[in-house]
């Protein structure tokens, strides 16, 4: 496992503009970036595989938000674009460093979108 401090988020208006910051104590395999809403299940946002540089979307997200990172320094950024309030959560960086999956959760970090 690795630890994981997440920056950013905060509130915003509709059509606004957020990005999001996590940087991992160690390697990873991939990170990536989970949201969840007050009693709905933690769902997929966005991931990048430091191998081969992919990265992935949810359907709800793709072509507004965009992930990017930096294997080296152990990082990975979320710019999120034209933000609706159904985006409204709290975001979770996560990190894999085994194959069976992300391993490693940062503490949370709220993203409000006002109408």
């Amino acid at each position: 496992q690795v630890q994981l401090i997440e920056s950013g988020g905060g509130l915003v208006q509709a059509g606004g503009s957020l990005s999001l910051f996590c940087a991992a104590s160690g390697r990873s395999f991939t990170m990536g970036w989970f949201r969840q809403v007050l009693g709905k299940e933690r769902e997929f946002v966005a991931a990048v595989r430091w191998s081969g540089g992919h990265s992935y979307y949810s359907d709800s997200v793709k072509g507004r938000f965009t992930i990017s990172g930096d294997n080296a320094k152990n990082a990975v950024y979320l710019q999120m674009n034209s933000l609706k309030p159904e985006d409204t959560a709290v975001y979770y960086c996560a990190a894999s460093t085994s194959s069976s999956g992300y391993n490693s959760w940062g503490q949370g970090t709220q993203v409000t979108v006002s109408s």
